[in-house]
């Protein structure tokens, strides 16, 4: 049997031609095919996800970007920094009298003689991405690792049915080459090079100054900031601050302030200037075929023909220690047994008390700090968050803890950050995101991050000051976002709340008067030092229990919902000082409590 008559890795484009050329000969309107996948994406997604493709496809990086040809594939992990609007190219018209699309790309295949009644102008969404602030570089290689492997299986099952069915067997034989997948000579390239297509994000170390390693977006370095270009997606799909992984065709050396395309010339009477609302950079262009979002560092969408989403990879981990293979999960349903929790939950337990002096009860704090998310929005309020400030630390205990509980937290979260909160970075800081007219760019800010992300804030290194305007307009920002959870983004005639969720641990002297936080907590260790030498497994299960249980749906039934108002309007009248806040933090704290367990409603128990 042959392969198929296109190469997804080196020629992706190929594929968008051969099926535009299939849907205009089965009868196919090629003036109405904007925005309709007419077989593209599919065969993409499916070389992907179903054929064990995605490995193949190498990591668009500084070090990979040496190796990488134009027009081939590369996957690419990133964060949305900016939404540019929509962009009008040229998206159909005929040569001759055969119809050709340029979607996917900024060039003609073949070059039409000026403006023509033929030719059909199509909308894409323009984004300017960036590589994911404070992600941690475990977190991109246990997603590449645990697509691998899931992915494997997937492949296996695909070649047992196979076996089975004769007539599968030869529609496989005609899309599958006979190691599964079509090497890449880029690729090969890469691995003879000594490259690797894992992921090379490393991470970065905690530094005195919260400000100091973030650069100028406009700035050229090695951060591979990209311009990335979305077709058929709703407005909704893609958000500000979003993370996605991009499977796209790539495209370099492009400069919106550059020589105009001649696409844009074409469609030059359909929209304003393109050229003046683009960043005046020269970046990676990135044509989006297929794309995933990524919520607390992991995929949240099927990555396998069962369709198992990360909630199910966790137990891969977690049931590794009860030496259960992953198969052997997949015959059980992929159900998570409360044992298995509970001993994941009872480890981490012990390796968050160890980090903090044996303090117990800092630890149990600690772990529905580190579950807590905002799954819900009444008025100002922001549902589910439970900051939390840290007190009693010492100059001595503040350079022994802070760095020890950091680290350990860079190790189990995918997106951290560490701030020292001290009047000089008040005075000088850049927290919210700001507009700048003259670029048309948005200018990130220091709390331009992810959802999901954890910010730890040491309070121990202020001292007396005097704030200027900027401090006092950040310590504003610092004050909203802990109270409500969200983030001013400065447009210079008028300012935009953005909905924010983030972890805020603060750490301090005394109550700290800049953050309110929702839990504040005596810290009081009974040793200075964690001896624990924490295997890798354990680690890895610790990282998908937090990820998993954040996650997880929970619900409280009418009858359980009686018992927490009777309580409630108990403690109200054993204690009038109770406010709106305190009813607010206790369900909280109950329904975090009853995830940790891995439980899905509350009760009694």
């Amino acid at each position: 049997m042959v392969g198929p008559p296109y190469d997804c890795l080196e020629n992706p484009l190929g594929v968008v031609r051969l099926s535009f050329d299939k849907a205009v000969a089965s009868g196919s309107d090629p003036t109405s095919l904007d925005g309709k996948d007419w077989g593209a994406v599919d065969l993409s997604r499916g070389f992907l996800f179903y054929q064990g493709g995605l490995s193949q496809v190498p990591i668009l990086d500084e070090k990979t970007i040496h190796y990488l040809q134009p027009n081939t594939l590369v996957r690419l992990r990133v964060m949305i920094q900016d939404m540019l609007g929509n962009e009008f190219y040229a998206g159909a018209y005929k040569d001759g009298d055969v119809w050709r699309t340029n979607k996917y790309t900024d060039a003609f295949q073949y070059q039409p003689e000026g403006m023509s009644a033929d030719m059909r102008i199509w909308e894409r969404q323009l984004f300017y991405c960036v590589p994911v602030p404070g992600q941690n570089g475990w977190a991109g290689e246990l997603c590449d690792a645990v697509d691998t492997r899931v992915m494997d299986l997937a492949f296996q099952e695909r070649e047992k049915r196979r076996r089975v069915d004769d007539e599968a067997d030869d529609e496989m034989d005609m899309q599958i080459p006979e190691n599964g997948v079509r090497g890449s000579p880029g690729a090969n390239k890469m691995r003879e090079s000594g490259q690797t297509s894992k992921c090379s994000q490393s991470e970065g170390p905690v530094t005195e100054s919260c400000f100091s390693h973030f650069k100028e977006p406009n700035a050229l370095d090695q951060s591979l900031s990209c311009l990335v270009k979305i077709y058929d997606s709703s407005d909704s799909e893609v958000k500000l601050n979003d993370v996605f992984e991009f499977a796209s065709v790539f495209t370099f050396d492009y400069d919106h302030q550059g020589d105009v395309s001649e696409m844009d010339e074409l469609a030059d009477d359909f929209s304003e200037d393109v050229s003046a609302r683009f960043p005046t950079i020269k970046v990676p262009c990135l044509h989006c075929l297929v794309h995933r979002t990524f919520k607390s560092g992991f995929s949240t969408q099927p990555i396998s023909n069962g369709g198992y989403e990360n909630f199910v990879l966790l137990l891969y981990f977690v049931l590794l220690s009860l030496e259960f293979s992953f198969e052997y999960l997949i015959c059980l349903n992929i159900q998570l047994t409360s044992h298995a929790v509970k001993i994941v939950r009872e480890g981490l337990l012990g390796y968050l008390s160890d980090i903090l002096g044996n303090d117990g009860l800092a630890a149990h704090f600690m772990l529905l700090h580190l579950l807590s998310k905002v799954h819900g929005r009444v008025d100002c309020f922001a549902v589910g968050k439970l900051s939390l400030n840290l007190t009693g630390f010492s100059k001595e205990s503040a350079s022994i803890f802070v760095s020890q509980l950091t680290d350990a937290i860079r190790s189990l979260v995918p997106f951290t950050q560490t701030m020292s909160l001290t009047v000089e970075n008040l005075n000088a800081a850049s927290l919210s995101p700001r507009k700048d007219y003259v670029t048309n760019r948005l200018i990130t800010g220091v709390l331009q991050v992810p959802d999901g992300s954890h910010f730890c804030i040491d309070e121990t290194l202020l001292d007396a000051g005097t704030l200027n305007f900027v401090g006092v307009d950040n310590a504003r920002v610092l004050k909203e976002l802990i109270e409500s959870q969200k983030v001013m983004y400065d447009f210079k005639y008028y300012k935009i709340e953005v909905a924010a969720d983030i972890q805020l641990l603060i750490l301090s002297e005394g109550k700290s008067n800049i953050l309110p936080a929702d839990l504040v907590v005596p810290f009081l260790p009974s040793s200075a030092v964690c001896n624990q030498a924490v295997p890798k497994e354990a680690l890895e299960a610790w990282r998908w229990y937090l990820a998993s249980v954040r996650a997880l749906p929970h619900s409280i039934d009418p009858e359980m919902q009686k018992v927490v108002e009777n309580d409630l309007v108990t403690a109200r009248q054993s204690n009038r000082n109770l406010g709106s806040q305190e009813f607010s933090r206790l369900p909280t704290m109950g329904r975090l409590m009853s995830l940790s367990y891995g439980e899905t409603s509350l009760s009694l128990t």
